[in-house]
């Protein structure tokens, strides 16, 4: 394998990445902003390491010289993705991160002749943000040919890392989203709610703002989609009251205020609750004449499939030579891919 990079590896899901890497034998390089914790972390582990900022366009240009790859695990990906996606493009380097915002994945979409021409892939969503959904949309498609309506879900209690926890405050001001008739849809949080069995017994869920509103039509190109988690009634209620305040909690102070209480308070999941904590995925296909196809799949926890949801992609554009360009990960890796990762069982049709 050539040279590849963990940018933001620092952080919890970004060290999570370094420490597998190192037990899978590989060694990457290891950088971000934080000098002190990149190199306390990178003398630990007897890896190489690269400071630099992503705010600065030629130190983050340079600092990915001679990279062939890198996993970018440095949120919020609405502020990180394009910077880093422009430095790659200098550097004809492979650009994979573990995002699941819905406008980070077609803003890199747009990108595509770009990615061309510098002969290099884009694939953003290379953690459970969206793998394991990408993989069920890739499969119910190839299931049902006319499919033109799409719902996905999981049931996960897996908790929150700091950084997934305020990418979550930043979306509170977006509300909640759903693609109808090939276009994204901003509606009420919580919008729409139904039963259903994710693999583990029927449960209340309601819609969620979830990547694969973006990415399910990328790979797909069902025009209508709609993603969902399990939530109480009780607790749908409360949240779409609390869609009217959406306009405050835009509000920069109240976004500090909530982002600086994550920082102090959320730790991210331990090993142990990560290993106790499977994910259970599902998703369902529609045609015209009512005709439905589901699929499920259980999991390993969210995080453990985003470190090795990662790898896998690393290793896939530097031993593979994808053809360059932007793809989702069931286009780049396959409508199974899923199934490769460890605690992964196999997609499952009914």
């Amino acid at each position: 394998m050539g040279e590849w990079m963990i940018y933001g590896a620092n952080g919890y899901t970004g060290e999570l990445v370094a420490r597998e890497a190192v037990k899978q034998g590989l060694t990457p390089v290891l950088a971000g902003r934080n000098s002190a914790a990149v190199i306390a972390l990178a003398e630990e582990l007897q890896l190489t390491h690269r400071i630099f900022d992503l705010n600065d366009a030629d130190a983050a240009s340079q600092g990915l010289n001679g990279i062939q790859a890198v996993a970018h695990c440095a949120g919020p990906f609405s502020a990180t993705s394009q910077p880093m996606i422009d430095a790659c493009l200098a550097n004809h380097c492979h650009y994979l991160d573990i995002t699941g915002e819905i406008d980070v994945f077609i803003a890199a979409q747009h990108r595509h002749n770009e990615a061309v021409a510098a002969n290099i892939v884009i694939c953003p969503g290379v953690g459970f943000d969206v793998i394991p959904t990408d993989c069920l949309a890739a499969t119910l498609k190839a299931e049902l040919h006319d499919a033109d309506h799409l719902a996905l879900g999981f049931d996960s209690r897996s908790g929150f890392s700091p950084g997934t926890a305020k990418t979550s405050v930043e979306g509170l001001k977006l509300g909640g989203k759903v693609r109808e008739k090939d276009k994204i849809r901003s509606v009420p949080m919580a919008w729409q709610s139904r039963e259903i069995d994710f693999g583990n017994g029927s449960k209340h869920a309601v819609t969620i703002p979830w990547g694969d509103i973006a990415t399910a039509w990328f790979s797909t190109g069902i025009d209508n989609i709609q993603v969902y988690i399990p939530m109480a009634p009780s607790a749908a209620l409360r949240l779409r009251r609390l869609d009217v305040l959406r306009p405050l909690l835009g509000l920069a102070p109240i976004q500090a205020l909530l982002k600086y209480l994550i920082g102090r308070k959320v730790q991210g999941p331990d090993q142990e609750q990560r290993a106790n904590a499977p994910t259970y995925v599902w998703g369902e296909a529609q045609n015209r004449a009512g005709k439905k196809v589901v699929a499920r799949v259980q999991t390993a926890n969210g995080y453990d499939v985003t470190v090795h949801g990662t790898l896998m992609a690393v290793r896939h554009v530097l031993e593979q030579a994808p053809a360059p360009g932007y793809f989702t990960p069931s286009r780049l890796m396959g409508a199974r891919c899923i199934e490769q990762l460890p605690g992964s069982g196999q997609i499952e049709i009914s």
